[in-house]
């Protein structure tokens, strides 16, 4: 009996370090989300986001071997939860723009994810940045999601006269770009999902 406790309390030991090394990376990516979003890829430091979690930056290059490393993982995680209120596979129009809508209402509760968009993408425009290849392969998907969702809209008539899924598709990824910049500027001037709301209903007769 002892020695079956014995090896049951070994096999449940490396399940522990797992889960403590899981928590570790979550601590490291919440952590470098708001370094980065506050200062910069460029100038936010791994110490900075080291000394948030409470380990040595040496601690930190075991879990993310490089700082463009880490970068890659947190803007990962951004995409995972955007990816689970707006899928990028549906085929309904409809529930495409709603979940545009719900993202920017999520968004809203979360400021440091919304500043962290806005301040590398702005950063990312630079070739040489670590996130430019990245931005560019997310623009190219949001534009294709929100194509096809307008592009479905058209097919059941639910567009308004003059309006053409390619232009509302760029429209309405502009609009959320730029409401977020506003909201960061002044976070008492708007409600981000009423107003994108408030703007569909300018392209489509669809009830959102």
């Amino acid at each position: 009996m002892r020695s079956r406790s014995a090896g049951s309390a070994q096999k449940r030991r490396p399940r522990g370090s797992y889960a403590k090394s899981v928590d570790t990376q979550e601590a490291i990516l919440d952590a470098a989300l708001g370094v980065f979003a506050q200062n910069g890829f460029r100038s936010g430091s791994l110490r900075e986001i080291a000394q948030r979690v409470g380990i040595s930056e040496a601690g930190l290059l075991h879990h993310f071997e490089s700082k463009a490393r880490l970068l890659a993982a947190v803007l990962d995680r951004r995409d995972e939860l955007a990816r689970a209120i707006v899928p990028s596979t549906s085929e309904d129009g409809v529930k495409t723009l709603r979940g545009l809508i719900a993202l920017a209402r999520f968004n809203a509760s979360e400021p440091a994810v919304v500043e962290l968009f806005c301040t590398l993408s702005a950063e990312a425009t630079s070739a040489t940045h670590p996130a430019h290849a990245y931005f560019i392969r997310r623009y190219e998907t949001v534009r294709a999601t929100v194509f096809a969702a307008f592009s479905d809209l058209e097919g059941r008539g639910l567009l308004r006269s003059g309006v053409t899924p390619d232009g509302a598709s760029r429209a309405t990824i502009a609009i959320m770009d730029g409401l977020q910049i506003q909201w960061l500027l002044d976070r008492g001037l708007m409600d981000m999902a009423e107003d994108l709301h408030t703007f569909l209903g300018t392209l489509t007769s669809a009830d959102l």
